[in-house]
């Protein structure tokens, strides 16, 4: 029955196709979807469909240029490209702003550690300068107080100091 079916509906489909387009792909199409529809209809109930695997070697076939795809895409990749780098420059603020954070933080800690020296120093300097503790260390030393005229100071002046000349300007007689 069904071969009857498909029979009837091409010889309906040539009849159809001839008439009504001019067109030799229009018209294979028309007819291809005329024979679907009386498949559709010749069917009845579930009847199994068996397909089988066909190999088609596309290696031969070479893809026709389209600029519009092309367009397309290029823009696309800017747009990513662009998206891209300024995500990558986002996180690389991001890790510069903690890495600063971190050395700051160290910094911190370092000029802690340096003033608890610089503390300990003065503390070790008022220890060692104390006028009482270089007095007994002198005394163990078995020195002793300076004579008269045996202290020298920096600035030149002392008991015994050579005095330099100095120019004085003559000075008028004021009457």
């Amino acid at each position: 029955m069904a071969a009857t079916a498909i029979g009837q509906g091409t010889i309906f489909g040539m009849a159809t196709t001839t008439a009504g387009t001019s067109n030799a792909a229009q018209a294979r199409a028309q007819r291809n979807r005329e024979l679907f529809e009386l498949q559709k209809r010749a069917r009845r109930g579930p009847t199994p469909e068996v397909f089988f695997a066909k190999y088609i070697d596309n290696s031969r076939i070479v893809k026709a240029d389209d600029p519009e795809r092309r367009r397309e895409m290029r823009t696309f990749s800017a747009t990513m490209g662009l998206l891209f780098v300024l995500v990558m420059v986002y996180v690389w603020q991001h890790f510069s702003a903690i890495e600063v954070g971190y050395q700051i933080e160290a910094q911190k800690t370092h000029v802690e550690q340096m003033r608890e020296e610089n503390r300990q120093l003065r503390l070790s300097e008022a220890q060692l300068s104390d006028p009482g503790r270089i007095e007994l260390i002198a005394k163990q030393l078995g020195l002793d107080a300076p004579q008269p005229g045996q202290v020298v100071r920096p600035d030149g002046t002392g008991a015994n100091a050579p005095v330099l000349a100095q120019a004085s300007s003559p000075s008028l007689p004021t009457e």
